[in-house]
């Protein structure tokens, strides 16, 4: 991996200004933590960083030209995603949590710094590689779903393997995704048929339909009442404690990352390691998601 120490573009003769809109750091970051996220300044990789990290991520600045100036995103982080790793990663809007998650989901590469994923800089990786690396190890789950309207439960599932040409297989596996995750009876409905943890669980099941390493979740609960966003964490439990599935969840939400393993604050494009956390089992419960799951069995919405 690389050691070069991020430096400031600004000091380069003719380059534009750098902004972030909040402080900059004066040192150089270059280290992940242990297992997981890390901001700390060191010369040296964490010798605990798991070396069947699936992700692992050295001195990463992200940057961005606007007009006559360059925003710098991420700040020269680093990280480690290890098999059955929950890492929930929290921060105001304009953070640079969206720049990590598509750093995360191989849609965009560093400016600086390596991101490797089992082994390999994604930097060497055309698109076409890109796109299919990520196809066979990455799995997104978002807080609107995505649900193709006209498609059926199982149909959405199927979708980013339809031109794999094995329908029946597919169709095998898509039917053991959704009942995995309690839908074997909502194989056929449509979207507007299920509520909105339904649609929330038919999204996951799409998520795992190649059988990634890794799954990506944007705000995965910000759209569910507490009871329902209680069964989607559960469910990310089992795929970690069975599969071996790291989950990384972006989200505003206090009550998805008291039941992370492990807790970062992204400010002004720097990580801060926030501590462990209890099982949400373990919860006192404080904290109430307002937004509300529409029907639970499976009429349209109310």
């Amino acid at each position: 991996m690389s050691s070069e120490e991020p430096t400031d573009s600004s000091s380069a003769d003719g380059e534009p200004p750098v902004t972030d809109g909040g402080t900059e750091s004066d040192s150089g970051v270059d280290a992940p933590a242990t297992g997981g996220f890390d901001q700390k300044a060191t010369n040296t990789v964490d010798p605990e960083i798991p070396d069947d990290s699936i992700l692992r991520g050295r001195n990463v600045v992200k940057e961005y030209e606007t007009g006559d100036q360059i925003v710098r995103a991420l700040k020269g982080i680093g990280f480690g995603i290890a098999p059955g790793d929950f890492v929930a990663v929290v921060g105001p809007s304009g953070s640079g949590k969206s720049t990590l998650l598509n750093l995360l989901g191989l849609l965009d590469v560093p400016t600086r710094g390596e991101v490797t994923l089992e082994g390999t800089d994604v930097a060497e990786f055309d698109d076409a590689e890109r796109t299919s690396r990520r196809k066979e190890v990455i799995g997104f789950v978002f807080q609107s779903f995505y649900l193709i309207p006209t498609l059926t439960a199982v149909e959405n599932v199927e979708m980013p393997r339809m031109l794999d040409r094995t329908p029946k297989q597919t169709r095998q596996r898509a039917t053991e995704l959704l009942e995995r995750v309690g839908l074997g009876d909502r194989l056929d409905h449509y979207p507007d048929e299920l509520s909105g943890g339904q649609k929330q669980r038919v999204a996951i099941a799409r998520s795992l339909i190649n059988d990634p390493e890794l799954l990506l979740a944007d705000e995965p609960t910000g759209n569910l009442d507490r009871d329902t966003g209680d069964q989607i964490l559960d469910l990310f439990d089992e795929l970690r404690e069975e599969e071996g599935v790291a989950v990384v969840t972006v989200t505003h939400d206090d009550y998805v990352a008291e039941a992370a393993d492990r807790v970062v604050n992204l400010i002004d494009g720097e990580l801060r390691e926030s501590g462990d956390h209890a099982h949400h089992g373990d919860s006192d419960g404080q904290h109430e998601n307002t937004a509300s799951d529409t029907t639970t069995d499976g009429g349209g919405p109310k």
